[in-house]
């Protein structure tokens, strides 16, 4: 097995050939070609690039026509197309496997794709865009209308002095520090400008953390389901991923209480304020008794507040290092992530890690490592908005609540016999399909033109095989045609048929 499977499969209870192979084919049948020259195309570039290894074994193909939903007819096509090239042999009785002389040919990403990790479909439509696909791979939205206003006022006021500075600081900008600081203190978390780091967004500050805690065979416990382009980071860094049962109020401590008690982990990542996927709020209890357990069992805590900025017009409790009181005399380490990316813009690129100024100057070494420090004209821009962000905030709380009364208002009515909660705040709904496996589903849905996030790639327990991320950030256009799609997609897997696919224009 390649270090590259071994990175993807490490901790993960659902590792297997079939899972390997699926993330290895990706968004296979998009294209206009045979569907069977695109599925022996996807696997031939998985053999090239070493992520199916020589004497791998590939599923039957009455099994792979069922994941894919597909004919048997089409994976039968492919598996001959291979054969004859010699990139796949055959034995009666002992399946398919890739030939036991195929060799890796390219490094991963040689061709353009995002190599491994549960969160490759996520980055890759990212590099492509969207062509005629509809991707709900991402829930971010729009700029806010602070983003010109602010960057307006930081060419005529502020840039001339920045530009003196030689423009490389890893901690960040002072100014930025400083209103940060101010930010979190009026969310009932005291805070000092030398308590935080200013990152490249959050993903940037889980990447710093991991490598300041983590190393190969580390132990993480982490809510399931979750976001898995956090949880590729952590596997990256060598860790295994402990699974954190999660209710419609978040994560469940006395569950979190038993993990702990069993075996030693080495750092606990939670949401808990509009949790992803979702949108489940962590009580003010819960909070403070996950403090208690940390301090009772010497674990770091991170906290991901990324979506705090998603609100629905609900009453949230402080950040989670708030309740730093309940570990008493006891020390504990609690690791407050915040970002900009889903309240103002995801291309604004800032975010932070607040902690203790001495983790804060440990985790600053490895950012200047990392890139010297992020760029000062986004850091002068977020400093002219985090001061009025909770007014900000506040004020789009009726766009996202028409946009979460449209989703769902579609779906009742084209999709009854679909599932969910309406969320108390966050970006996305957390869909149940009624007996279907979800990534079954997002393979017919790919088909029909819309790119999903099936819950088997957030939840590295294997419990939400049959939901999926539903995000609701879209213009109305967008999203009613998303649910046209999905009806002629469902209704095309209610006939287990095979599909060849005329899409309308993207809206």
């Amino acid at each position: 097995m390649t270090a590259e499977v071994d990175r993807y499969s490490a901790g993960d209870d659902r590792s297997s050939d079939e899972s390997r192979l699926l993330h290895v084919l990706n968004d296979w049948s998009v294209g206009d070609a045979p569907l069977y020259q695109q599925l022996a195309a996807a696997i031939r570039r998985g053999i090239e690039e070493g992520a199916l290894p020589a004497g791998s074994t590939l599923p039957a193909e009455r099994r792979l026509a069922a994941v894919l939903a597909v004919s048997r007819a089409t994976v039968v096509a492919a598996y001959d197309q291979l054969r004859g090239e010699g990139a796949v042999e055959s034995r009666r009785g002992s399946g398919t496997r890739i030939a036991r002389t195929a060799r890796a040919t390219r490094l991963p990403g040689g061709d353009g794709r995002v190599p491994g990790g549960h969160s490759a479909q996520l980055f890759q439509r990212l590099i492509d865009g969207p062509g005629s696909v509809l991707s709900l791979a991402s829930a971010a939205g729009s700029a806010d209308s602070a983003v010109p206003a602010a960057l307006d006022e930081v060419v005529r006021f502020d840039l001339a002095d920045a530009m003196l500075d030689p423009g490389y600081q890893p901690h960040g900008l002072a100014r930025l520090r400083e209103v940060i600081a101010g930010h979190l203190t009026g969310l009932g978390l005291p805070s000092t400008p030398n308590q935080i780091l200013v990152t490249s967004g959050a993903h940037q500050a889980i990447d710093l953390v991991a490598q300041l805690y983590l190393r190969p065979g580390a132990r993480v416990a982490v809510e399931a389901p979750g976001w898995p382009a956090r949880y590729d980071v952590f596997r990256a860094a060598g860790a295994t991923l402990v699974p954190v049962p999660i209710d419609q109020n978040g994560v469940r401590p006395e569950a979190l209480a038993k993990i702990l008690s069993e075996s030693p982990i080495d750092l606990v990542y939670l949401m808990p304020t509009y949790h992803n996927p979702t949108g489940a709020l962590l009580s003010a209890a819960r909070r403070r008794r996950i403090v208690e357990l940390a301090a009772e069992y010497e674990v770091v805590v991170v906290t991901d507040d990324t979506l705090s900025g998603v609100s629905l017009g609900h009453d949230v409790p402080p950040p989670l290092p708030a309740f730093a009181a309940a570990a008493g005399d006891r020390p504990v380490t609690l690791i407050q992530l915040g970002s900009l990316s889903k309240s103002v813009w995801g291309g604004l690129r800032v975010g932070w890690a607040r902690t203790s100024a001495d983790v804060i100057s440990r985790l600053a070494r490895r950012k200047a490592l990392s890139d010297l420090g992020s760029p000062i004209i986004d850091q002068l821009i977020a400093a002219r908005i985090v001061p009025g962000l909770d007014e900000l905030v506040e004020r789009r709380v009726p766009e996202r609540q028409a946009r979460l009364e449209t989703i769902e208002s579609l779906l009742t009515e084209h999709l009854p016999s679909w599932r969910w909660r309406t969320p108390v705040g966050g970006p996305s709904l957390w869909v149940e399909l009624p007996d279907v496996d979800a990534a079954i589903f997002a393979q017919v849905a790919l088909r029909h033109g819309v790119e999903m996030i099936p819950g088997s790639s957030m939840d590295v327990s294997g419990g939400h095989d049959s939901y999926f991320r539903m995000p609701y950030c879209f213009p109305d256009e967008f999203l009613t045609e998303v649910v046209r799609r999905f009806v002629a997609a469902w209704a095309e897997l209610q006939r287990h048929g095979p599909w060849e696919p005329r899409l309308r224009p993207v809206v």
